[in-house]
């Protein structure tokens, strides 16, 4: 399975862009995405930009992944 991560761009230089995940940044690849700017949220795949996404999208996705780890973390401890 393959999973992309919903980011906010924080810098942006030369066909590439520095990513903030939360407290991890990333420096990714930008080529496909040749007109972003700071303050813009991708969809984050191989240290690709494959897509821009709305904030609340990025928000939206995140919480899911939040909530899917908690599940996950329950059937690990027996909950």
């Amino acid at each position: 399975m393959c999973v992309a991560m919903p980011g906010e761009v924080v810098d942006v230089k030369d066909g590439t862009a520095s990513v903030s995940f939360g407290t991890i940044k990333k420096n990714i690849v930008t080529t496909l995405i040749p007109d972003l700017k700071i303050g813009d949220y991708v969809l984050v795949h191989a240290g690709f930009a494959i897509t821009k996404i709305e904030k609340a999208e990025a928000e939206e996705t995140l919480e899911i992944f939040k909530e899917l780890l908690e599940v996950l973390e329950g059937e690990v401890n027996g909950s």
